[in-house]
């Protein structure tokens, strides 16, 4: 998290409003090579959920450190996939969530 005044940061990705002058309020999940691995932008009457970012933070961590897919809704200790030919056109074989 981090303040912008000047907006230096939000022009760069995108999300500084030059007519209010202030940032649109975005973030960004950046991995530790710099690249983004998520983004969610949205205008200031609409929540954000803390919970569903500290999810997909966990998830991201996993995929990086396994090298797994994590289906949606994926939480810590929930089965990941293992990518691969034999799994395109079976995830449903494999991950069903509601027998997690």
């Amino acid at each position: 998290m981090l303040s912008d005044s000047g907006g230096r940061i939000g022009r760069v990705y995108g999300v500084y409003d030059e007519e209010s002058g202030v940032d649109i309020r975005g973030r960004f999940l950046i991995d530790p090579d710099g690249v983004i691995q998520a983004m969610e932008v949205v205008t200031p009457p609409v929540g954000r959920s803390v919970v569903e970012l500290i999810r997909q933070i966990n998830a991201f961590q996993h995929v990086r450190k396994t090298g797994e897919a994590t289906p949606s809704g994926w939480q810590p200790g929930k089965i990941a996939l293992k990518p691969g030919p034999d799994l395109v056109g079976n995830v449903w074989k494999v991950w069903k969530p509601d027998m997690e």
